[in-house]
């Protein structure tokens, strides 16, 4: 999104999506747009989804207008989010995605019309895991803590949040690079759609103590039950110790689901540099993430935050940057940042 008449839906783009700013500027220009766009809707959906100053029903029902947008566009629909949300609305860049909505869908329905098919699907898709958070655990201050069911259903919830984005981001690149038209479609889907969850589940790990305290856990109760553990006995971070192993189990299956991303990326033709990059920062810092992961002391005490400093990613984006022609150069540059995964 370069154009003059973006330049506004550019800088909410920059102050709402943090580090994957990085990876939509670097995408070449014809993707930047779709790509950027997408992103948009899906924060401004996450908006309507976690806006805790109204009820979980108010935000349903909005959540479904919203959605509503993709089969049939409705000014009045549009009109009515953003009066409902704005208001109780505090973070500013987010007030101003919400403000910009209709600027949003003109920009849509000016893309190419396989673009905006692209771009619905994609918003369905992920709008079924917001639906799932709104309808399967709590309210925030419902005071109990309720938890997924079965690995299954993690793997339901971590694709249709995140998983979808790797089938969204594939489609998308061989639509518009010439380069990857050798590509397995389907075969490449898959594994960006394991690169998607894969970076789901760190975030789910990272941030377990903060949602348990709002109610949510995605930690199935197929794992914990065999170590008699419930979702409320994780809310204490004294059980850790009984904690750990099933913390250890889900961090392999997110390092399997990294391997498909980190093979996803390898794949990428080495003259597409660019999406190379777009590909290899967001997995380099997703392995130094989930190594932090790793070593934290205690997942379930709510005072310990696991979040890389800046530096960190400045120096990851530089050395990735170096190394990007280089297979075995950036194999080896992983195996260094999640060094404590591959070690276990």
């Amino acid at each position: 999104m370069q154009d003059q008449p973006l330049d506004r839906l550019n800088v909410i783009l920059r102050d709402v999506s943090r580090s994957f700013y990085l990876s939509i500027r670097i995408l070449p220009h014809s993707l930047r747009c779709p790509i950027g766009l997408a992103y948009l809707f899906a924060r401004a959906a996450d908006t309507i989804a976690d806006t805790a100053l109204i009820s979980p029903s108010a935000r349903l029902t909005h959540l479904e207008h919203f959605r509503s947008l993709f089969h049939a566009y409705d000014p009045a629909l549009v009109s009515a989010i953003r009066e409902a949300l704005v208001g109780p609305q505090h973070i500013p860049a987010e007030r101003e995605l919400l403000i910009s909505l209709e600027q949003c869908f003109d920009v849509y329905q000016a893309c190419a019309p396989a673009d905006q098919a692209r771009i619905s699907r994609l918003l369905l898709t992920l709008t079924q895991g917001m639906i799932m958070d709104l309808t399967v655990f709590p309210h925030e201050h419902g005071g109990y803590v309720q938890a997924l069911k079965t690995r299954a259903d993690l793997d339901h919830y971590a694709y249709y949040v995140a998983g979808c984005v790797g089938e969204f981001w594939t489609e998308m690149h061989v639509a518009h690079r010439p380069a990857l038209a050798a590509w397995d479609l389907k075969a490449m889907q898959v594994r960006g759609i394991c690169f998607g969850k894969g970076l789901q589940l760190t975030n789910i790990l990272r941030d377990l103590a903060r949602d348990l305290r709002l109610g949510r856990c995605y930690v199935p109760l197929e794992d914990l039950i065999p170590h008699g553990l419930q979702p409320e006995t994780l809310l204490d971070p004294a059980a850790i110790v009984k904690v750990r192993p099933v913390l250890q189990s889900l961090l392999g299956l997110t390092l399997d689901h990294y391997r498909q991303g980190w093979a996803y990326t390898l794949a990428i033709p080495r003259r597409e540099v660019r999406m190379r990059l777009a590909c290899a920062w967001p997995l380099c810092i997703g392995f130094r993430t989930l190594d932090l992961v790793a070593r934290a002391e205690n997942l379930l005490d709510p005072t310990i935050t696991v979040k890389i400093p800046r530096r960190a990613v400045y120096a990851i984006i530089l050395c990735s940057g170096l190394l990007i022609p280089f297979n075995k150069g950036l194999n080896r540059y992983a195996h260094y940042l999640g060094r404590r995964l591959f070690q276990s």
